[in-house]
């Protein structure tokens, strides 16, 4: 008997979550990732990621740590605007 097979699923690409914010701009760093800008300086913030939840999409404030090269969760956030304000007050 055969075990029977798998196929995986390919995660969906997204478009930019629209931000209301005039501070700042996303910038794409990876699938489902992105760089939060301040439109000034263009100092990096942190990046927003999107994922997927079986209510909708929930968008996730990150900040990448330089010593070990891993994120580290600031938030997760039902709104891509309440993600960013994170970023910029925190």
């Amino acid at each position: 008997m055969s075990e029977p097979s798998t196929i995986p699923v390919l995660p969906r690409s997204y478009a930019p979550p629209r931000i209301t914010s005039t501070r700042e701009h996303l910038v794409p760093a990876a699938e489902h990732l992105w760089r939060v800008q301040e439109n000034d300086s263009g100092k990096v913030l942190g990046h927003l990621r999107v994922l997927t939840d079986p209510l909708g999409l929930r968008y996730r404030a990150e900040r990448l740590q330089l010593a070990s090269g891993a994120f580290r969760m600031i938030g997760e956030f039902w709104q891509p605007d309440d993600a960013v304000s994170v970023l910029r007050y925190s």
